[in-house]
């Protein structure tokens, strides 16, 4: 396949089922429910952090091979940059129509809380990422990442991989002992503001950037051709594959218990300091590798397996991660993602002004939001449409040879 075109499905996946988890009406609706974090402690925001760091692996370091560190340091900065710019835009962008629509304060509270142009504080601590409205938290946490992403990416290239696994496993081991907070409590009393807010985020980001960093090692031994993905994911080799279905098998009725609240209380007490979405705790963790291994092997050694059923699970999952929607969406997937939070926002306000819609018309919206997912994308790629439509030869723009173009 050619440029990730399966790991663009992915995240193209990942996306559409990240905006119906988001989508929020009153009283709820079933396609909530369709989700395979139904079945494993497993979500989409996981998945999309996960592929992201692989490609900034795979990508900025070969650039770094390429054109030495300091170019591809640049190159990273100027992403995360222009993410930042992405991500204030859509914060300043729902407090600009907050301002118009009616009673678009009271119904977008819970996600906002009391944040207007009026409160520089508020402000201040969005522009540091210390609060982060609702369904705006992933863009963060990635132009973090990016941010120490370069001397990772050249200590993997100088092969010193094992180093920056070591540290991240241990940065993941504070967030689960909550070291953080000796940061995060002053700076929480110093950004309160009005409506009793100060510090929010739904990630801590030194838990999940095990995901994020674990990615971007692989991508950039992968980068160097030090990964034979072939021999390590081969029909032949099967423990592998087994031991991650064991894992999924053991967490699969743990999830379905908690989800109905089926545990004994005692039980669950002690399972639930395990199972902090927030820190990407060990059972997320676990789970989470397992179901990412087996995945690899089944796309990578499942067609050429001798057993047919395998055979025919591996061409269905690659079918899915490589149709054409799921792939565009997947190339602008950032943009994408920007513009899912205006969706969001959109639908809960129209929701909150409107009587309790039915199951039959919550439907209907949210196929038609998936949909428009693809605007960004399409906008993005309209020359190259264009020229498909109407025979047009595609004019390339120059490039200097001096400076190589960022992806």
């Amino acid at each position: 396949m050619k440029r990730f075109e399966i790991i663009d499905g992915m995240r193209g996946y990942f996306l559409v089922f990240m905006l119906i988890n988001h989508l929020v009406f009153v009283g709820g609706y079933w396609m909530m429910e369709v989700n395979h974090r139904q079945f494993a402690f497993v979500e989409d925001a996981q998945g999309f952090v996960f592929l992201s760091g692989l490609l900034i692996g795979m990508v900025y370091a070969r650039k770094m091979l390429k054109y030495g560190y300091d170019t591809g340091r640049q190159l990273i900065r100027n992403r995360a940059f222009e993410l930042y710019r992405y991500a204030m835009g859509t914060v300043m962008a729902v407090l600009v129509v907050q301002m118009f629509l009616p009673d678009a304060y009271r119904l977008w509270y819970n996600w906002l809380g009391y944040t207007n142009f009026d409160e520089p504080l508020r402000l201040a601590a969005i522009a540091a990422f210390l609060f982060q409205p609702t369904f705006m938290d992933i863009l963060p946490q990635y132009i973090v990442y990016m941010l120490f992403a370069p001397p990772l990416v050249w200590l993997c290239l100088k092969g010193k991989w094992a180093q920056v696994l070591a540290g991240s496993l241990i940065v993941w081991m504070a967030a689960q002992l909550g070291l953080q907070r000796f940061l995060t409590d002053p700076l929480n009393t110093l950004f309160t503001g009005s409506d009793g807010q100060g510090i929010r985020a739904s990630f801590n980001m030194l838990g999940w950037q095990i995901v994020f960093f674990s990615a971007l090692v692989i991508g950039a031994l992968t980068a160097q051709d030090r990964i034979d993905w072939n021999r390590i994911f081969s029909p032949e080799k099967t423990r592998l594959p087994k031991v991650a279905l064991a894992i999924c098998l053991f967490f699969l009725p743990l999830r379905i218990v908690t989800a109905w609240d089926l545990l004994p209380q005692s039980v669950l007490d002690k399972f639930a300091t395990m199972e902090i979405r927030a820190d990407f705790g060990p059972v997320y963790l676990l789970n989470f590798a397992a179901v990412a291994t087996g995945l690899a092997w089944l796309l990578i050694a499942g067609p050429k397996h001798h057993n047919l059923w395998v055979r025919k699970l591996a061409g269905i999952v690659t079918g899915v991660f490589t149709l054409r929607f799921l792939r565009l969406l997947g190339r602008h997937s950032l943009q994408v993602y920007v513009w899912h939070v205006a969706i969001v926002y959109a639908v809960y306000y129209a929701d909150g002004r409107t009587p309790e819609l039915s199951q039959l018309t919550k439907t209907s919206i949210a196929v038609v939001c998936i949909a428009l997912l693809a605007l960004p994308a399409l906008w993005r790629e309209r020359e190259q449409i264009a020229a498909s439509l109407f025979g047009q030869p595609k004019v390339e723009p120059a490039k200097s040879k001096s400076t190589p173009a960022a992806r």
